[in-house]
């Protein structure tokens, strides 16, 4: 691996960190600050997820045109002058202003670092880079969910502005050592003709549709994990858990994404098989629902380690046909992200807008969206039966 791959999974890891530190931990900020219950805190899901998507689009495409290096330093100086700006304005409008800044800012990053990461690669190269990138970010985010609550307790809320300042400030100036090593311009370099790997050509239907079943599933995985992220502070409030406990406890899930990762990374036979993507679905919409639902914490523990092995899959099969089908990495890695926020916008505002239809019944929200994830599995069934 060369020198300058190695400093992009270096970035990729510390953007992790910053952003799940701030991400993640914001929902408890809001419910312990300024009163948030699980329908607020699905509506300001929303609204992020809302901003993510024409923003990752735009990221993307500026990436491809201008170059990654470029695109980094203007999504880590935007998120790092939108967390110095949260951390000095102490109140609610703060906050929200560091959520929709820092939600555009990240959007340069992500697509920006998933290009960097396979450009220049062989078939071979792409499947290799493409494991070793989810298995960085992965093991990033698994790491500040088990350590953020910790950190939130110890050093309190304001810390989550103050430490993803500081490590976006370093990606900004480890970006600019980056450019200036390079002898080459910061604009995208040239890769030789890339063809997907020859199992895309044994199947039924063609390897883009293997694309857009992907781009598909994962905003469903994304709708059910951000509807479970939003309202894991009043999940912790019905299971006893402390913000450090629930840190501890609610990581198992993200800690066998990882997992996922490394096996899907080392053995390709789910590639171009729609049976894997399928029996993932199913199984997302098993275990969002008994994490919702569940009482007991031996259950709630299995049906993570469920949870983590179906978003992983279903998150690995978007980026690796993103980046094994088409030229245009960058803005494929655009458009996955969008995906993303799409499924991170629509999954919160169904289970906000059942929570405020019936506010008697606790439960709305996850009915609500189970009932949303099916109508995604009809969608992927029946993009795969229309040749």
């Amino acid at each position: 691996m060369s020198s300058r791959k190695a400093i992009g999974f270096l970035l990729t890891g510390l953007n992790t960190l910053a952003c799940s530190c701030f991400g993640n931990y914001v929902f408890f900020l809001l419910q312990q600050e300024h009163g948030f219950g699980n329908r607020e805190n699905l509506l300001t899901c929303a609204l992020h997820g809302l901003l993510y998507v024409p923003a990752a689009w735009i990221g993307g495409r500026f990436a491809e045109r201008h170059g990654q290096t470029t695109s980094l330093k203007v999504g880590f100086a935007a998120m790092a002058v939108a967390m110095v700006a949260g951390g000095l304005l102490n109140s609610f409008a703060g906050v929200m202003l560091t959520l929709v800044f820092w939600t555009i800012g990240m959007c340069f990053t992500w697509p920006a670092l998933e290009a960097f990461a396979t450009l220049g690669e062989s078939g071979a190269g792409t499947k290799r880079m493409v494991g070793i990138y989810n298995v960085v970010w992965s093991g990033s985010a698994g790491l500040m969910y088990f350590a953020g609550g910790m950190i939130f307790e110890r050093l309190g809320a304001r810390s989550l502005f103050w430490i993803p300042a500081g490590l976006f400030a370093v990606q900004y100036a480890l970006t600019v050592w980056l450019e200036r090593q390079s002898h080459a311009p910061a604009l995208p370099a040239v890769a030789e003709p890339h063809q997907p790997e020859d199992a895309a050509f044994h199947q039924p239907v063609p390897p883009q549709t293997f694309l857009k079943m992907a781009w598909l599933a994962n905003p469903f995985a994304y709708i059910a994990i951000h509807s479970f992220l939003a309202v894991i502070p009043g999940r912790a409030a019905e299971l006893g858990l402390s913000v450090s406990q629930s840190g501890w406890f609610w990581s198992v899930w993200f800690l066998a994404r990882v997992g996922c990762f490394v096996l899907l990374w080392q053995w390709g036979g789910w590639h171009y098989r729609f049976r894997w993507m399928l029996a993932a679905f199913v199984a997302l919409i098993a275990a969002y629902a008994v994490l919702l639902l569940g009482k007991s914490f031996a259950v709630l523990l299995t049906a993570q380690v469920v949870f983590g092995l179906a978003t992983g899959l279903l998150y690995y099969s978007s980026l690796f046909y993103s980046m094994d089908v088409g030229e245009t990495k960058s803005e494929h890695g655009g458009i996955h992200e969008a995906a993303i926020g799409l499924g991170i916008c629509l999954g919160p505002a169904v289970g906000a807008a059942a929570l405020y239809l019936a506010p008697t019944q606790p439960n709305a929200g996850a009915f609500g969206v189970t009932a949303l994830l099916l109508v995604g599995l009809v969608g992927l069934v029946g993009l795969r039966v229309r040749r």
